[in-house]
Formats: C-alpha cells, structure tokens, sequence
C-alpha cells in the first residue's frame, strides 16, 4: 500500500511537471514580424505543452504600454525589449529575471561573452541579444532604375536626385527620430564622437558642432531632399512603412535599422529597396555607423512561470523548426546556432545579408544606451522640430538643447 502511494504521488508530480502553462509574449513589429513570430510561438508551444498568448503592436507606443504594464504588475512573461529600456525598467538589475539562472534551459554558448553582456545590468543577464543592429542608408532601386539615375553614394547625388525621380517624389525621408538619428549621425561623422560621452556622461559636442549638424539637415529640406516636417505633420506623422508615398514609389529612400528591412521593404511590392555605403558629409572622420544590440528576449521578473518562459525563448532563438520560421524578421539571429543554419539554408535575404555587413563593416564610436533615454530623445526631437517650424535658430537650438540633455543626464552619473 505504501509503495502504491508513493508512486500515485510520484506520478502526480510528474503530470506537475509536465503540466502546460499559460503563458504571454509581448513584441513590436511590422506584420511579417507578427505573422512569423504567431507561427513560431505556436510550433515552441506544441513543443513544450505551453499555450503562449501573442500581444504585439507596432513600434509606435510600444515603450509607453510596456511601462504601464510594468508599473501595474500585468507584463507578459517573455517580453521583447529594446536595448536603451534596460536601464529604464532594471536599473540594478532586478527589473528582469536573471537568464543564468535557466542556463540549465537556454543554450547561452550560443552567444559571445560579448553579445551577452550587452544583456546585463549590474552584473545580471536581463536580456538575451536577439541580433545585432545599426542604422543602413536604403533606397528605392526601381525608382532610381526608372529615372535613368545611379544609387546615390555621396549626398551631392542624393541632392541631384532631387527633382529627377519623377513628379511628386522625393529622394529621401528624415522626420521624426529619422531626423534625430541624421543629425546625430552627421555630428558623429564630423568629430568621431558620439553624443554622449561616456566618462563624463555628458554630451560630448559643442554647440557650434550640433548647429552644423542641424543647418546639414535644413538644406536637405531647402533642396528638396527631403519633406519638410509640416508637411509630414500635416499628414498625421504616421510611420513610413505605412504611409502611401512610400509603397508607391514616391519617396525613394530612408535611413533605417538593416533589422528592419522587411518591414520597409513589404509594402513596395515588386519594387527593389536596397542598402548603400554610408553616405558622408564633407570633412567626415569616420562614416558615423551606428551600431548597437538589438532587440532583447527577456523574462518578466514576476513571472510565475519563468522555466516554461524559458524554454519557450529557448526554442524561438534555438530551434531549428522556429530558426526558419523567424528567418531574419529580426535580422541576422546573434546565435551561432540560427545565423549558421539560415546562412546554410540561403534563408537570410540578400538585402538583409547586405545591410548587416554594411553595419559591420562600419567605423563609429560606440553609443551609450542613454543616447536613446526618452528623455533625451524627447529634447533632441523638441528643438528640431522647433527648428524646423522657424521658432529658433540652429545655433541657440544647439545651445539649450546640449544644456537640456546635460541636465537630464545629471542622474547618472
């Protein structure tokens, strides 16, 4: 009787064990990016008698609905974070559960000593580099092809193109954080720095340096390189993947992550969107290639499932079956493990191969995380819009915005 018990008891925790959880993943994306995620989810729960539910939204609000679920205690168990969300949501590390506790789950020497640390805070592994992305010049090759015109690689071409790819079509866009992200790269190009400095965490140009940078992009606008930010305003600021002009050809080309090529490159149809060298400004030090960890895979740390969230992220990063159904919806995988298996498989597009070996390739300073605080972000963006609708002047915007930027950056340091 008592060898019977004990192994009714045995098996109950057995079925314990093996018990499917609930579990729920959140990301942003495009709806490649979603399609393909849903589907991987789906094989890795089969696999592991979990029900994983799906919450994914674009990229637009992501940050701001990830820190009120924070705040409220209703995250999902697997979130996709951003890279420069790691200091804002686990300062000292607690934010996230520490993924070395499940190297017994996930499969870490996939990864580089390298990669991984750009996952931790404060020692811990937050986050488990899911690729390694960087800012890539693409332009629209079929409407270049049309107008009998090259790929432009310096900016001089990029401006002759102004005015010659047809009616109504601009050769470029840069609003919003594309604008940020331009001015930035041509402060860097011109002094080798990168906003920020990392042993003052202070911000590391000079007003007359910023201005430059700024005046660069206003003459963009005057040659009609680019929309003007009223216009784009006026059109309710959507995201360019959405936006009509875009899939239709009308403006032919963009400054964006090689990781999201796919959700550029989907609305053009049957038109070719391809990568370039980086273009630089007269005088450039360096070309100013922005480089960074992408997007991580982390585990809530009030997960009351964290083994079966680790086993489900395990599967998505490492999983042969789940490998191919991502691809490269993320770009390049940073496993060893997925990048060999989809380079073998000739599963990475081309394009996609293109841009990440632009990004490699490149020369630039490394950019702290703080480069992308909100708050920061939300100066840069302020005076460059404010710029942009004739309410100051480039070098008083370059002034008060290196003072604002200084102040908000006064908490950590």
């Amino acid at each position: 009787m008592k060898l019977l018990t004990t192994t009714i008891l045995a098996a109950g925790l057995l079925t314990g064990a093996a018990h499917a959880e609930d579990l729920r993943m959140s990301w942003w994306g495009g709806d490649a990016r979603h399609a393909q995620t849903r589907e991987a989810l789906a094989v890795c729960g089969e696999k592991h008698d979990h029900d994983v539910a799906a919450e994914f939204t674009g990229w637009a609000g992501h940050q701001e609905r990830i820190t009120t679920q924070i705040a409220g205690r209703t995250e999902a168990d697997i979130m996709q974070i951003n890279w420069p969300w790691l200091p804002l949501f686990s300062p000292d590390g607690t934010g996230f559960a520490d993924l070395r506790d499940h190297a017994d789950t996930i499969d870490l020497s996939q990864w580089t000593d390298a990669q991984l640390a750009g996952g931790e805070m404060n020692g811990v592994l937050n986050g488990l580099p899911v690729a390694e992305t960087g800012r890539v010049y693409f332009f629209n090759k079929t409407v270049f092809d049309a107008a009998g015109l090259p790929l432009p690689s310096t900016w001089d071409e990029v401006r002759a193109a102004a005015g010659k790819l047809g009616e109504g079509v601009t050769p470029f866009e840069a609003q919003g954080l594309n604008a940020i992200f331009l001015v930035s790269t041509t402060v860097t190009q011109m002094t080798g720095k990168d906003l920020i400095d990392p042993e003052t965490t202070t911000v590391a140009w000079t007003p007359q340096e910023l201005a430059a940078g700024i005046r660069f992009y206003l003459s963009l606008v005057e040659d009609g390189v680019i929309r003007s930010w009223q216009q784009v305003a006026s059109e309710g600021n959507i995201e360019l993947f959405e936006m009509r002009p875009w899939a239709e050809g009308r403006i032919a080309g963009t400054y964006e992550w090689d990781s999201a090529y796919a959700k550029y490159a989907d609305p053009l149809g049957d038109q070719e969107l391809v990568p370039v060298p980086m273009l630089q400004v007269e005088g450039a030090v360096n070309d100013g290639t922005y480089r960074k960890p992408s997007m991580l895979f982390a585990i809530s740390a009030r997960s009351q499932h964290p083994r079966a969230a680790a086993q489900i992220i395990d599967c998505l990063l490492n999983d042969a079956d789940a490998i191919d159904i991502l691809s490269d919806s993320r770009g390049i995988p940073a496993s060893r493990t997925a990048a060999e298996r989809l380079a073998a498989e000739g599963l990475i597009d081309a394009n996609v191969v293109a841009a990440h070996d632009l990004v490699q390739q490149g020369q630039g300073p490394v950019p702290s995380p703080l480069s992308e605080h909100p708050k920061v972000r939300s100066i840069f963006g302020d005076y460059l819009e404010a710029v942009a609708y004739d309410q100051i002047g480039p070098e008083d915007a370059a002034a008060e915005m290196i003072d604002e930027i200084d102040r908000a950056l006064r908490s950590f340091r």
